[in-house]
Formats: structure tokens, C-alpha cells, sequence
């Protein structure tokens, strides 16, 4: 009941339980089910009950890297309406093959979910992260990843995603280049600037730009800051010379296959503690680690 309440809609489930097994479970009684056993996951995270923790496998030698992404996603809940979720994912780096000459796939990743304040996210997602000594976090510029990765891993190596980066010259040029072909260009000797350890290059030619708007004044200046702040995590060309990804990409490949898939469709709204189960057992699905809710339903038997 539980794999099948997390992979599609209750009322689809209760039919597909009917049809496939002739076990006849209503759609209410399959949410029943879902949300108990997915809440039952975090206590004992929580009391580091190592035998429910998803890990990383096989275990590689100590050279392997493991790279860790955060981000955040927004659903609609019932008690208060749009609510972030937070998704980490873990993979070691020979985890990532390559599919053809533009498209890379991850083996095995782990997952880790959380509705509610980084309070409470960071010291669950903490505890899936023991064991692993070569760190590669790779985020967005939200402060509170930052922060954090400062603040508990600071020999980690930290690399802000290329693509949120440049997203930053590109909002300046669409407001300071009118002619396409002259954005074009622009934004092309900018990137490559980026890709080749130049922001300092980049902050250069930004400070010297006449804004020709108050909008191309204003994305300039949010650029500026943004590079200022996270210079140390945008050496792009020396990351990419020691073979590490550049991009979050995967995380926001995540929020598509863990969440949105099952959590974000047409019509729905979570319950807290609905939405919180059923995002544990998808991140225990997607992980691989399906054998680990079986054990908790086991012991309730």
C-alpha cells in the first residue's frame, strides 16, 4: 500500500491494489497507511537509528567525492498554502556516466526531504551525510546554503552553479542591449570570461558599463553583489580541469522525478503530515532504500 500511495493519486492507487492483487483498500485508507508509515521515518532519523539511514553503495575508496545539492520547492498545502520544501541529494562523483556527448546520467543518489524550516531540515539531511570526507557542495546563491556549508563543512569545496551565475549577465544585457546580436555576443565573451576563473574580469567590464535604464542600473548592481559574494565559489575553469560538475542540475532534476511528479499535480493540497510521509517514502524509493520502510512496517506488525 505504501509503494503504491507514493507512486500515484490514492484514488488511482485504490484501484490499481483492486485490479492488479483483488485487495479492496479505499482511497482514505490508503492515505491512512501512506502518512502513518512515512511519519514514522523522521523520530527515528532523529534518534540516528542507523539501520532506516539511506547510505551511498557501494562504498567506494576514500579518493571519491561526494556531491552534496540543496535546493528548494514549493507546494500547496491546505493549513497554509504555498509551503517550501527542501530536497537534498547525494551521489558520488563515479556515480556519474556519461549517456552520449551532451547528457551524463547519476547511478545512485540518496534523498533526503523536508517540509518545514531549515532548522529542521539541516540536522536530518546532516545525519545522511556521516561517513562521506571528500564533499563537493554545489548550490544556488540562497544565503542559508551557504551558511550552513560554511558553517559545518568548511573543507568542503564550494561551487555556485555556472547557469544561476550567468543568468545574472543575461538579465543585465536584456535590459541594456537592444539589438539581439549585440546581447548575443556580449553575453557570449562574458561567460567564456566566467568558464576561464575571470570574474574578476567580468566584475571589470560590468563597473564600466554605462546603464543605459533604471532596469539595466539595477540588474548591473545585483551582479555585482551577486559575484562579489560568491567569487571564491566561481572558479569555474579550475573546478572543471579536476573533472567536477559546474552546475545543479541534478538537484533540479530531483524536484521534477521526487516531487513534482507525484506532489505537484493539478488540484492538490497536502495535509502537513500528508505531505511529509508521502515525500519520506518517495525519497526512500528514489534512493533505492525501499528495504528500509519495509523494516519500520515489519516492526509494526
Amino acid at each position: 500500500m505504501c509503494l503504491v500511495g507514493q507512486s500515484v493519486v490514492f484514488e488511482e492507487g485504490s484501484e490499481l491494489l483492486n485490479e492488479l492483487i483483488g485487495v479492496d483498500v479505499g482511497s482514505s485508507q490508503l492515505q491512512r497507511v501512506c502518512t502513518h508509515f512515512g511519519n514514522q521515518v523522521d523520530p527515528l532519523i532523529k534518534a540516528n537509528c542507523e539501520a532506516i539511514i539511506p547510505r551511498l553503495s557501494p562504498n567506494y575508496d576514500t579518493q571519491s567525492k561526494v556531491y552534496v545539492m540543496i535546493d528548494g520547492s514549493m507546494i500547496f498545502t491546505r493549513d497554509e498554502e504555498w509551503r517550501e520544501l527542501k530536497l537534498g541529494r547525494l551521489f558520488y562523483d563515479t556515480q556519474v556516466v556519461d549517456i552520449h556527448a551532451k547528457r551524463t546520467e547519476i547511478l545512485h543518489s540518496v534523498y533526503v526531504g523536508h517540509l518545514g524550516s531549515v532548522d529542521g531540515f539541516f540536522p536530518k539531511f546532516e545525519r545522511h551525510l556521516v561517513g562521506y570526507d571528500k564533499k563537493v557542495i554545489i548550490g544556488d546563491g540562497a544565503k542559508w546554503i551557504w551558511n550552513w556549508a560554511d558553517d559545518n563543512y568548511p573543507g568542503a569545496i564550494q561551487i555556485l552553479d555556472f547557469y544561476h551565475a550567468r543568468e545574472k549577465l543575461v538579465l543585465f544585457a536584456r535590459a541594456q542591449y537592444r539589438d539581439e546580436q549585440v546581447r548575443l555576443d556580449w553575453l557570449k565573451r562574458q561567460s567564456d570570461q566566467l568558464l576561464d576563473n575571470g570574474v574578476e574580469e567580468v566584475l571589470t567590464t560590468l563597473r564600466s558599463c554605462r546603464a543605459r535604464s533604471p532596469e539595466a542600473k539595477l540588474a548591473k548592481q545585483k551582479a555585482i553583489d551577486y559575484y562579489i559574494e560568491h567569487d571564491e565559489r566561481m572558479q569555474y575553469k579550475t573546478y572543471r580541469e579536476q573533472g567536477l560538475m559546474i552546475g545543479s542540475g541534478p538537484i533540479e532534476a530531483a524536484h521534477r522525478s521526487v516531487i513534482q511528479q507525484r506532489m505537484k499535480l493539478s488540484g492538490q493540497k497536502w495535509s502537513i503530515n500528508g505531505a511529509k510521509a508521502i515525500l519520506n517514502l518517495r525519497c526512500y524509493k528514489h534512493s533505492g532504500a525501499w528495504d528500509k520502510i519495509k523494516k519500520i512496517i515489519a516492526a509494526a506488525a
